[in-house]
């Protein structure tokens, strides 16, 4: 009976030692006696003990930050660029059994081809042309980390860094970018107003009367504004349509 009670024993640690649980977001990769068997899905299971060995892959998405790279644009300007990376693994028995460490491999890979990516473009390139470079290095990430069984989401461009030399350059370009858009509005603004003057000079030309009247308003807005005496010479011909109007009344 105490032997039978031992063997029931050592059947049940035996039986419990096998057991794995896996959470919903993790996969186990199996390997038995060295050699791949399959990959456990999440919930309760069951291995041979000393027998099979489980890595287990977590299956969310990763968050990584590519270190601020040391770049040479197009134009040989030295910059400092970082990103953020977001993947996650799609095949576990891949990320196991086709390299050693896929978190530090899908690392290093992004800082070189940041590197590579940004070299390519002109600093101006590279200031105004995020989206585009964000969607070049996805792709080829994408396409390096595929053998792993690494999906790459996306990468974003966080910081680009600039020389204080160059930042002053810019700076005074973006200034003098300003100021000659404000000639040019200004430049318009008077044209307009030429314009403006040139219609309403042919309207009075149409009508005598009409460049008199102006010209009484202008002295009546003058007296008012300002309280005091002035003199001005009284044109002759401001006076002619007057002396005809009565002379055609007379006759």
């Amino acid at each position: 009976m105490p032997g039978a009670l031992i063997g029931i024993l050592i059947v049940v640690a035996f039986f419990v030692s096998g057991l794995r649980i896996l959470r919903e977001y993790e996969r186990g990769v199996i390997f038995r006696l060295g050699r791949f068997n399959g990959v456990k899905q999440a919930g309760l299971n069951w291995i041979i003990p000393m027998v099979d060995r489980m890595e287990r892959v977590s299956l969310r998405e990763l968050v990584m930050d590519v270190p601020s790279q040391d770049v040479i644009t197009r134009d040989n300007v030295s910059v400092k660029v970082n990103a953020v990376l977001y993947f996650r693994v799609v095949h576990p028995e891949h990320a196991i059994i086709k390299i050693e460490n896929y978190l530090y491999g899908t690392s290093q890979l992004a800082q070189t081809t940041l590197r590579s990516v940004c070299g390519e473009q002109e600093l101006d390139g590279l200031l105004t042309e995020r989206e585009n470079l964000n969607r070049d290095m996805q792709e080829r990430l994408d396409q390096s980390t595929d053998p792993w069984g690494v999906k790459v989401r996306a990468v974003e461009i966080k910081h680009i860094d600039l020389p204080v030399e160059m930042q002053r350059a810019m700076a005074k370009q973006a200034e003098a970018e300003r100021e000659r858009r404000a000639k040019v509005i200004h430049a318009e603004g008077e044209h307009q107003a030429a314009q403006r003057l040139k219609e309403a000079s042919d309207i009075m030309a149409q009508s005598p009367y009409t460049l008199q009247l102006r010209f009484l308003q202008t002295l009546s807005d003058i007296a008012t504004e300002h309280n005091s005496t002035i003199l001005f010479p009284l044109p002759i011909d401001l006076l002619k349509p007057f002396v005809e109007t009565d002379r055609q009344s007379k006759a």
